[in-house]
């Protein structure tokens, strides 16, 4: 049999790729040497792609890109395992216009890379979110149906449950923590769908976004908003290994959270 290898992905919100690549981008990655890197949130069109976006090192890079205002929303993916297959349409111009979504199928599973929408600045943008939740739970589902083993990552743009946020109460009406938001998590977990860090650290208070306003990274007021959800199967099969969030990298309002697999 073939040595098993170990596999480590990492998401970050980078909120903005142009303004974090003056921030030491390249440096936080060589530092973080992950095998597969998903960003949300570049906020770039194709040909505002420099060199050193495109290609660093041994890895390949995959993009999606709004096409229906610049400098907004986005996604990009960097892998030094090449995928079998890279899928940035999904027949659906509503979602896909809007550069949210990455699925690269590996031999072993296959990754989502997706930035949800935000709701808070319209009931139209709540409903635009809920919509995509759940539109994209129905693209998971065929796949696990099918038996296909799947890694969903990025910002969801909600935190889950109470021990997600410093502010519980004071945010449950704002979007982010509304209930209706929430039960589509719950939903997740229903379905089959692993959240690898609480997984591993059921009772641990750790954030991955903070807001610009107020400290709030100082102070540690922050909401737990960017996940690794996994199939169980993968848990049950031993594959995951080890969930985190690197608390300790700055150059955003998020900081990366991470996933280890051993496949």
């Amino acid at each position: 049999m073939p040595d098993k290898k170990k596999v480590k992905i990492i998401s970050w919100n980078v909120n903005g790729l142009r303004a974090v690549v003056k921030k030491d981008f390249i440096k936080i990655v060589h530092a973080l040497d992950p095998d597969i890197l998903l960003l949300q949130e570049t906020k770039l069109q194709e040909d505002q792609r420099t060199d050193e976006m495109i290609r660093f090192g041994t890895y390949e890079s995959f993009w999606s890109y709004s096409t229906i205002k610049k400098g907004y929303s986005g996604v990009a993916a960097y892998s030094k395992l090449s995928p079998q297959k890279v899928t940035t349409s999904f027949l659906k111009p509503e979602f896909d216009n809007e550069g949210r979504v990455i699925q690269l199928d590996y031999k072993d599973f296959i990754l989502f890379n997706i930035y949800f929408p935000n709701g808070q600045m319209s009931d139209e943008r709540l409903q635009y979110k809920l919509d995509f939740y759940n539109w994209f739970l129905t693209v998971a589902n065929t796949l696990k149906d099918q038996g296909k083993s799947l890694v969903i990552t990025g910002d969801f743009n909600t935190a889950h449950n109470e021990i997600d946020l410093k502010n519980p109460k004071p945010n449950s009406k704002r979007s982010g923590f509304l209930r209706i938001e929430r039960d589509v998590l719950d939903r997740m977990v229903g379905m089959g769908y692993m959240d690898t860090f609480r997984h591993f650290y059921p009772e641990e208070i750790k954030y991955s976004w903070w807001s610009y306003r107020f400290n709030a990274r100082k102070n540690n007021a922050g909401w737990r908003i960017d996940y690794f959800f996994v199939t169980k199967d993968l848990i049950d099969k031993g594959i995951v290994k080890q969930a985190f969030i690197d608390n300790d990298v700055f150059g955003s309002d998020h900081c990366p959270v991470g996933l280890i697999l051993e496949i």
